[in-house]
Parts: structure tokens; C-alpha cells; sequence
């Protein structure tokens, strides 16, 4: 079974930093792009970033670009979103994802699997 973990959300202030982990199980990291997508309240979800296991290439959505990365640890099925320098409106449910075809791109429709969701609130 195919299963998405996320972890490592919480409060903090505005200008502070967190990193989200998300631990897969039932398949390996090899053949997939894995995805962080965000969703805050009354608003659709949208992606953050992704990593791609071919070469471990990323790509980021404009509102990351310059604060989060994405890195990966296949030794422990596990992709990390290190965020920094977060704003309020960075408020939201984070959630990883998993892309079997492996595009590294954030098309939603893309993700075959979706973990439950970390929630983040950054106050001002």
C-alpha cells in the first residue's frame, strides 16, 4: 500500500523557518517526482515544489522561489521542504505528494497519491 507521510508543521512567526518531512511507503523514490502542494482556507490548493528523482532536479512555484528548497534522503524514503523567511500568507495545510510518470512539474492531475496534510501558521 502506498502511503504519504507528512511531518514537522507547527507555529511560527513571521521571518522564521520549518522543514516539513514527508516519509513514503510502498514504493521507492526512484521513478517519481515527489510534490508539495498548499492549501489555505477558502482558497484552491496550488503547489510549492517538487523534486524529481531523475537527477534530483527541482522546480518551484514563484511564491517559493528564493525561500524554500526541496531535498531528499532515498536511504529513508523521505523529502524534506525546508522553508525560510515564511510570511503570513504562507498559512496553510501542506501536503507531499507522489508523481508516478515522474515530470517534475506541479500538475495536480499528475499526483497519483496524496499524503494527509501538516499544517502550517505563520502569525505576524
Amino acid at each position: 500500500e502506498v502511503q504519504l507521510v507528512e511531518s514537522g508543521g507547527g507555529l511560527v512567526q513571521a521571518g522564521g523557518s520549518l522543514r516539513l518531512s514527508c516519509v513514503a511507503s510502498g514504493f521507492t523514490f526512484d521513478d517519481y517526482t515527489i510534490g508539495w502542494f498548499r492549501q489555505a482556507p477558502g482558497k484552491e490548493r496550488e503547489g510549492v515544489g517538487c523534486i524529481s528523482s531523475r537527477g534530483g532536479s527541482t522546480y518551484f512555484a514563484e511564491p517559493a522561489k528564493g525561500r524554500f528548497t526541496i531535498s531528499s534522503d532515498n536511504a529513508k524514503n523521505t523529502v524534506y521542504l525546508q522553508m525560510n523567511s515564511l510570511k503570513p500568507e504562507d498559512t496553510a495545510v501542506y501536503y507531499c505528494a507522489a508523481d508516478p510518470n515522474n515530470l517534475g512539474r506541479l500538475w495536480n492531475r499528475m499526483y497519483d497519491y496524496w499524503g494527509q496534510g501538516t499544517q502550517v501558521t505563520v502569525s505576524s
